[in-house]
């Protein structure tokens, strides 16, 4: 029953994965329909980025209050929801008011899950948790890209695409006696009280602060090469947009062979061996863009960031109960989440404003910077652990 259940669970997380790229590739035919500057993008994604930032800080009061499962399937169904208004927006001011459910929802979901996993769960089932997000944000882009084919219709992209998100918001439903039946199993109490912690007093502790660093870079590392990677392949080496968009999807499919491999490896080695993997092979594709080195070797460097970058979100994220007990860990995956949302919020367009003061191809360079800031926290993280005699695994 563990293992349904577990399927259960990354079937809920491609439900997180398929509204996080469907805007994005929406949002030329939908500003184009209502008239409004490419910037005005902005406030639907902040709003998305701020409502995820504050479910997820309350997840643990959430969970402690419904538990986890009647929280993911709300959470799914609020969602759904938003795609359903998306798709029948008749301005902007729509797309706004129908983020707040989509970042509501996609917060406590993404919190819950990856405390519930990184609890119950090894290591190798919270990589591949991962690749399922992957796989939901690989295919809105082309499920909405079939419905712009038909005359610009992104309302039918949207439409289908809650489609997809309803049906598996009830196979959530329908899981509520299965996640019953498991947690009895193991003798755990569905309603299992978290301690509540704020964010402010775990930004206290050294280990906290570390973490949230980590985090922070490598989701940067994530989000800038994925909005700007195809934008530097053009200006600094000559590729036609459509080119450097077909040389992106690599990116990707090492982000998502990353996590993929990782959940097999986990098996024989442990998180930290495979943050550290990760971390070799992340410096050696930044080196590879730096040198003046012909394009195909940049295109590989992208795909190696990806690959790279991979497994080490979900590893930290997995390490939480072992870094900062049980009863803690909700509070605290909620916090990391939520500095997550930041650094995915803030990073990429500081590049954007840098690059255009200065040049698109200080791209390497800000991501090596980033990286220098993930080195030096996962550092201090193990520095501060053995202080704490905290066996590194």
């Amino acid at each position: 029953m563990a293992t349904l259940l577990l399927v259960v669970i990354y079937i809920i997380f491609i439900s997180l994965g398929i509204p996080d790229s469907l805007f994005g590739a929406a949002w030329p035919a939908i500003y184009d329909e209502f008239s409004l500057p490419v910037s005005a993008a902005g406030s639907v994604t902040f709003t998305i980025s701020a409502c995820t930032t504050i479910s997820s800080l309350l997840s643990a009061r959430l969970i402690n209050k419904y538990g986890t499962a009647k929280l993911t399937t709300i959470s799914v169904f609020l969602t759904a929801t938003a795609l359903l208004g998306f798709s029948l927006s008749p301005n902007i001011i729509w797309f706004c008011l129908f983020a707040l459910p989509l970042g509501l929802g996609a917060g406590a979901v993404d919190a819950a899950l990856n405390n519930y996993v990184a609890l119950y769960y090894k290591a190798s089932h919270m990589n591949l948790l991962h690749c399922f997000y992957g796989l939901g944000v690989s295919v809105s882009p082309y499920i909405m890209s079939l419905a712009l084919s038909q005359q610009n219709n992104w309302r039918g992209g949207y439409s289908n695409a809650f489609w997809i998100q309803i049906i598996i918001a009830l196979i959530a439903l329908c899981s509520l006696p299965l996640w019953k039946k498991v947690n009895r199993h193991k003798q755990e109490a569905e309603d299992e009280v978290f301690h509540i912690v704020s964010i402010t007093t775990l930004f206290k502790l050294p280990s906290a602060r570390a973490v949230f660093f980590i985090l922070i870079s490598s989701c940067a590392i994530e989000y800038t090469a994925g909005i700007w990677g195809s934008t530097f392949l053009v200006n600094t080496k000559g590729l036609t947009a459509e080119n450097a968009a077909k040389c992106l999807a690599l990116y990707y499919i090492g982000l998502a062979t990353g996590r993929l491999l990782a959940g097999l490896a986990a098996t024989r080695l442990s998180s930290w061996k495979l943050i550290y993997i990760g971390q070799s092979v992340l410096i050696t594709a930044i080196f590879m863009l730096m040198l003046p080195l012909p394009t195909s070797v940049s295109v590989g460097a992208l795909l190696l960031i990806g690959l790279g970058n991979a497994p080490i979100f979900p590893n930290i994220l997995h390490l939480t109960p072992q870094n900062f007990g049980k009863e803690y860990s909700q509070s605290m995956m909620g916090a990391q989440m939520a500095v997550s949302y930041v650094g995915i919020a803030l990073m990429p367009p500081l590049y954007g404003i840098l690059a255009q003061k200065l040049s698109m191809s200080i791209f390497p360079y800000f991501i090596v910077l980033l990286f220098c800031m993930m080195l030096f926290s996962i550092y201090r993280l193990r520095a501060t652990l053995k202080e704490q005699q905290i066996k590194l695994l």
